[in-house]
């Protein structure tokens, strides 16, 4: 009944047709940006991502003597062709493990580079028993040294003392030299201690003047 306005009618529906598709791609837009910078935001941009790989870290096992720890000292190491200068604490146990940063192999795509994880391994070339900052030995003891008592001089990893021995001193006893052991890791001018087993030596062959004088301790024994 409204054939006067038809053409008015139709413009207005193209109209409004176009407006909503211009609302759809508008809305597809967003979504789209929205998406990726929420998928940039958890994984990174393709550039970002290849900057953060790190290089691989590198191991190495380092032999030392159980005397080369009993001072920090420097060592000059050679890895991949590169001189690092380390520094070694004294202390160190067998199979401790140190981490040198950006020491380590390099990064692909111009990211940090690895560590360098150096592993000690000690060789106790002494005749001390080592536990951490403890030191363990067994002393011969002259016989008559252990029933009359006396003096002995004994060697420590840092020269000799003097140990006094009291009178009646009985096989497998222990006495402990406080302060004589190994330096304390990471505890500068600390040690532990030193503990000494007596071995009272039997002699298995005497003079006949020695003979004599046991018979003699033996009759007064009697």
């Amino acid at each position: 009944e409204n054939w006067e306005n038809a053409e008015a009618y139709e413009q207005a529906k193209r109209q409004q047709s176009k407006h909503q598709q211009d609302a759809y791609y508008r809305q597809q837009s967003y979504n789209q940006e929205d998406f990726s910078d929420y998928f940039e935001s958890m994984f990174g941009s393709g550039r970002q991502q290849r900057q953060s790989y790190r290089g691989q870290d590198l191991r190495a096992e380092l032999q030392l003597n159980l005397m080369d720890i009993y001072k920090t000292h420097k060592r000059t190491l050679t890895i991949n062709g590169k001189n690092i200068r380390i520094t070694i604490p004294a202390g160190v146990t067998n199979g401790q493990s140190i981490k040198i940063k950006n020491h380590g192999g390099i990064s692909p795509s111009n990211g940090p580079n690895g560590d360098l994880i150096i592993t000690f391994s000690i060789v106790n070339d002494t005749p001390f028993k080592r536990e951490k900052g403890d030191l363990f030995i067994t002393q011969d003891i002259p016989l008559l040294t252990a029933i009359l008592g006396g003096s002995q001089l004994i060697n420590t990893l840092d020269g000799k003392v003097k140990l006094t021995i009291k009178e009646g001193a009985q096989n497998g006893t222990k006495v402990k030299l406080k302060g004589k052991g190994f330096p304390i890791y990471k505890k500068e001018g600390s040690y532990g201690d030193l503990y000494v087993t007596y071995s009272v030596v039997i002699p298995e062959k005497l003079s006949p003047k020695q003979k004599e004088l046991y018979q003699e301790l033996l009759k007064l024994e009697d």
